[in-house]
């Protein structure tokens, strides 16, 4: 599969990925999943999510598409992401004919948020993430997915929420890639640690109030933090926060810190992770500083444990966000998805 040119990047994007995609998208707004073990919401709203149907992609001709329907993708996107960011990887699975759905959870995007300010990721319980992204996959995803096989991407923190969904609803998925999944988020101390610190601190009335040394989205770029990866896309992605005041959320709350490391605690039980049956391959990065490697290891070792089928694929010079690295990295990495999709010999949970 051809490859959008980093030199041309913007361009090939504006005249050639977004036109396509816009003739075969659709938006739409999903009710939160109504589970008796969460606690009620404390503010109403709808969560969005946008599709792009393989059928009416095919009938553009593109060149490099299969012009055959496998199915649907599911996409899980990270912490502070929004569903535009995978414009270029819905581009990918539309040409190898899968349908795509990509789902903004809870406080991301245009679904509904629980604090005023816009900056500022919050949850109240890592639960709710979960539940809605399974509700979304069983209807919307499933219908997509027209009776062929179903698939989660998940990335980051969608990747932590991409394996809960997997060892709570062992039969959703066909198959699942985790790319650099939040097992557990890299916190600059012992999870232990800030597990107490975190824990003392929402207790204190911190929950609500932004991480010490985080800040809120101001329009400079910069490459800091990002060396090595693909600037083209980076600049690209800044673009879009810059236009759309939608996409400036740039950190996180201390609640949503404990929440993330009561999500770590839950995906490592051994029990659960007996649980998993859809085959999974987990994408690491080794230059990751957002989430630790170790966990998703552990992760792995549970599950294969339990009986399921995981492996992991290591990107060693790869910074956290792997679809963000320069064509060199991208497309191996591009190509190890679509192999694992696609590969009729690797069993399907649904089958």
């Amino acid at each position: 599969m051809k490859l959008i040119d980093e030199n041309r990047y913007a361009d090939e994007m504006r005249e050639m990925v977004l036109p396509a995609l816009a003739t075969c998208r659709s938006e739409g707004w999903m009710a939160p999943a109504d589970d008796d073990g969460l606690p009620p919401l404390q503010r109403a709203g709808k969560l969005h999510y946008v599709c792009y149907d393989a059928a009416k992609f095919d009938r553009l001709g593109e060149d490099g598409a299969a012009a055959t329907f496998r199915g649907a993708v599911v996409i899980s996107h990270g912490f502070t992401e929004f569903a535009a960011k995978y414009a270029e990887m819905v581009w990918y699975f539309l040409l190898a004919g899968y349908s795509v759905c990509v789902f903004e959870h809870r406080g991301h995007g245009y679904s509904a948020r629980d604090v005023d300010n816009s900056s500022l990721v919050w949850i109240d319980d890592w639960r709710r993430y979960v539940a809605d992204l399974a509700k979304f996959a069983e209807t919307v995803g499933k219908d997509y997915a027209d009776g062929r096989p179903l698939n989660l991407y998940c990335h980051s923190m969608g990747g932590g929420i991409g394996a809960a969904v997997l060892e709570r609803y062992p039969t959703l998925f066909d198959k699942a890639v985790l790319s650099a999944p939040m097992i557990a988020p890299a916190t600059g101390m012992p999870l232990g640690v800030a597990r107490v610190l975190v824990g003392a601190l929402c207790g204190l009335g911190f929950g609500k109030k932004r991480v010490f040394g985080q800040s809120g989205f101001t329009p400079e770029f910069s490459m800091e933090g990002n060396e090595g990866a693909s600037e083209a896309r980076e600049r690209w992605y800044f673009k879009l926060r810059c236009e759309n005041s939608e996409y400036q959320t740039y950190c996180a709350a201390f609640e949503w810190v404990r929440q993330a490391l009561k999500l770590n605690r839950a995906i490592l039980n051994p029990s659960a992770c007996a649980e998993v049956e859809t085959p999974g391959l987990l994408f690491q990065s080794g230059r990751d500083i957002w989430v630790l490697n170790k966990p998703q290891n552990h992760f792995v070792q549970l599950v294969k444990d339990g009986g399921g089928e995981a492996n992991i694929v290591r990107f060693p010079e790869s910074r956290h966000e792997i679809f963000s690295m320069p064509n060199s990295t991208y497309k191996p990495y591009l190509e190890k998805i679509l192999g694992f999709y696609d590969d009729p010999m690797i069993a399907c949970a649904a089958y």
